[in-house]
């Protein structure tokens, strides 16, 4: 009998071992994989382009709008087209939508939709084509704003635009906004999009101040 008591108490003894081993399999392997799923996936060089970009397009906007003359912000190059104030408008409405869809794709991190992202040159190019863009009826500029107001609203957007890229602690890489069912942007591509757009409309006031008729 005592001899059974032994040989029990050492099988006992053998599968709590062998519980505790399968436990610690259990719970440390979701962990490891958690992290590794977790691991930051954008770039100290990813963080700088943005910056970088961000800043240059908004002080060219500055440097092309200086000293601009009320003639100057709101002549036409014909009935159709937009005014160099009109753009400037266009940019400020756009700064806010973009900054609300970032924000909402920030609210869920969705590693799955890696997979179904496109490189970052395909937005970049699609913002910078050459064809015309139809802008959606909420970002049409109404024309009834002076010129700087449209300038100070656009300035104070992306500067506050700026300064989250700077610190924000998320990770754009792994943060998505849905365009399609099998297309996702992530929110560094969303970035590329906000600045690429305003050198898509730098080259439009350029070309206003080119015409004939600009007021000198």
């Amino acid at each position: 009998m005592f001899s059974n008591r032994i040989h029990g108490n050492i099988i006992w003894i053998h599968h709590t071992e062998t519980m505790k081993k399968a436990l610690l399999l259990i719970f440390f392997f979701p962990l490891t994989s958690l992290f590794a799923q977790t691991a930051k996936v954008e770039t100290e060089a990813d963080r700088k382009y943005l910056v970088e970009n961000l800043t240059r397009t908004r002080d060219l906007i500055v440097k092309e709008t200086e000293g601009l003359s009320a003639k100057q912000w709101t002549f036409k190059e014909s009935p159709e087209r937009w005014s160099i104030s009109q753009v400037v408008e266009h940019l400020s409405y756009w700064e806010m939508v973009f900054a609300r869809e970032i924000n909402i794709a920030l609210r869920k991190t969705d590693l799955e939709a890696m997979k179904l992202k496109k490189p970052d040159s395909t937005f970049l190019n699609y913002v910078l084509e050459e064809s015309p863009h139809v802008a959606p009826p909420f970002a049409v500029p109404m024309g009834l704003t002076e010129g700087k107001i449209n300038l100070a609203h656009f300035l104070k957007l992306r500067n506050e635009a700026i300064d989250f890229v700077k610190t924000s602690p998320s990770d754009f890489r792994t943060h998505f906004e849905a365009t399609s069912e099998t297309e996702k942007r992530d929110v560094h591509q969303i970035y590329i999009i906000v600045f690429g757009h305003v050198d898509r409309h730098l080259r439009q006031i350029k070309r206003v101040k080119a015409d004939k008729n600009y007021p000198k």
